[in-house]
């Protein structure tokens, strides 16, 4: 999986729209191959991200789980030990 898509699910307090959002862009640019679509493609990528985006937030909403929410400093700090081990 590309490594700046971050899981969003089951944490406290629920993913953002502005998270939820750069996932999107993130997920389309990886799919297009291209970090800035081209004049003649803007509207077709920025459609993609907006779709990606509410399908993304209706998957968040409809998620079952039995586990304790994760706390975000601490999944940060377990993805800075893993960044720091591949160096």
């Amino acid at each position: 999986m590309c490594r700046s898509i971050l899981t969003l699910h089951n944490f406290e307090p629920a993913a953002t729209s502005k998270e939820v959002r750069a996932a999107a862009t993130q997920y389309v640019r990886k799919l297009s191959g291209s970090r800035v679509p081209s004049k003649a493609n803007t509207e077709v990528f920025d459609q993609a991200i907006e779709e990606v985006a509410a399908a993304t937030e209706r998957m968040l909403k409809a998620l079952v789980t039995t586990a304790a929410p994760r706390n975000r400093e601490v999944e940060a700090a377990k993805a800075r030990t893993r960044s720091a081990a591949r160096r």
